[in-house]
């Protein structure tokens, strides 16, 4: 008999974690109707998800995942490139080609499958990539995976503080003229951050791609359906759609779904079915969960209003915040509301103070952000109300109050 392998240095190792404030566990939120949710049988205002439209619990998008549901059941059965790719499927990469204007789009399994399986396919070993050293992790592991060479850029388009770094925008545009040797050249950046909150100098970054022959992919994960005039996202804003080569979203923030997308021309479409692994190797998304981000998306074309909504609830909540001396990390717009506390320890201290004035803010730790830049994160909805709203400002005026005393 062989001796099992053993695991017993995990439990120190959690231990080393939960003393510096690093040890994530395991707690099960029911969401309500609201903008909040209920955890440990309180109910708490939810800050820390993502549904930024409030579509996630809207009455039409329920709806339509139950008629799909009561005609096609619970799961897809298959990958999409057997027999997954239902009516349903069809129907929202027709709507999301729409939405985005674009010839055609196709759907992933999730975003973070979205960006690995995009990126693959479109570089390998011959090729370089170039990745915000911020982007998220989806990108980041695309990146590597690929087999690409791989080049890391600062984040962020101008010098900081009183040393003489140089600007990651400097810095691409020096690797960008050592690249010629190259076979393709691929510019990866998210368009909005997830962390700081603030959006990709994607003029500049279209600028030099198309000064150094690089393509463009843009990940609109946090902006689509949130800025822009149509919804479309960052590209919208900046108007540069048609200067990005690829543009990458998700189902499962301001959509309220599940689930990642490609959108761009029928050439791209058609390569990433055929060279896509995530897409390819993965059971489709459930019908319903398809009729559902079709109904949202149709709701988001129709209703601006939702947009606004939001839009005046950042704007209150960081006047308030203000007025009230609390600095938000500079450059972040939109409802990714991020405060620096430091260390870990204090982000799960002020975490705690706040839920138990009825909040739900998360604290957003390494390595999920370098060290020293513990941070709380407050994510707005269109769904949260005056009452929610000023209930998280007094809640964040009197915890730093207290931490200041």
């Amino acid at each position: 008999m062989t001796n099992r392998p053993s695991l017993n240095w995990l439990s120190a190792e959690l231990d080393a974690h939960a003393a510096t404030g690093l040890r994530r566990i395991r707690r099960v939120a029911l969401p309500l109707l609201d903008g909040a949710c209920e955890i440990d049988g309180r109910r708490l205002w939810n800050f820390a998800g993502n549904d930024y439209l409030g579509l996630a619990a809207d009455p039409r998008v329920v709806a339509a995942a139950q008629r799909a549901m009561s005609e096609a059941g619970v799961g897809s059965r298959a990958s999409a490139l057997v027999t997954g790719r239902t009516q349903w499927h069809e129907q929202l990469e027709q709507a999301l080609a729409r939405f985005e204007g674009q010839e055609s789009a196709l759907l992933f399994p999730t975003g973070y499958a979205a960006n690995v399986g995009t990126i693959a396919a479109l570089v390998e070993d011959s090729d370089i990539v170039f990745c915000d050293r911020l982007n998220h992790a989806s990108l980041i592991d695309g990146c590597r995976l690929s087999g690409a060479k791989l080049r890391v850029f600062r984040h962020g388009s101008k010098q900081t503080g009183p040393s003489p770094e140089e600007s990651g925008l400097l810095i691409l545009e020096r690797e960008l003229s050592k690249s010629s040797k190259y076979r393709r050249r691929l510019i990866v950046t998210d368009g909005t951050f997830s962390m700081d909150g603030d959006v990709a100098p994607l003029l500049e970054l279209c600028d030099l791609a198309e000064r150094f022959d690089a393509d463009v992919m843009v990940d609109e994960a946090h902006g689509t359906g949130v800025f822009g005039e149509h919804g479309r996202g960052v590209c919208e804003e900046l108007k540069v759609e048609q200067r990005v080569a690829v543009r990458v979203g998700t189902l499962s923030k301001a959509i309220g779904t599940l689930g990642g997308f490609v959108a761009g021309p029928q050439t791209l479409i058609d390569w990433l079915w055929n060279k896509a692994r995530p897409q390819i190797f993965s059971t489709a998304l459930p019908p319903a969960i398809c009729a559902a981000a079709t109904a949202a998306i149709e709701i988001i074309e129709r209703e601006p209003e939702l947009r606004i909504r939001l839009a005046n609830n950042c704007e209150f909540v960081r006047r308030e915040l203000s007025h009230h001396g609390i600095e938000v990390l500079a450059n972040s717009v939109g409802p990714i509301i991020p405060i620096l506390v430091g260390e870990p320890e204090t982000a799960m201290i002020v975490q705690q103070k706040l839920e138990a004035r009825g909040c739900l803010v998360a604290a957003i730790r390494p390595p999920t952000v370098p060290p020293g830049t513990s941070r709380l994160r407050v994510s707005l909805s269109a769904a949260h109300n005056a009452a929610a709203l000023t209930c998280l400002v007094d809640a964040l005026a009197e915890v730093s109050h207290e931490l200041e005393r």
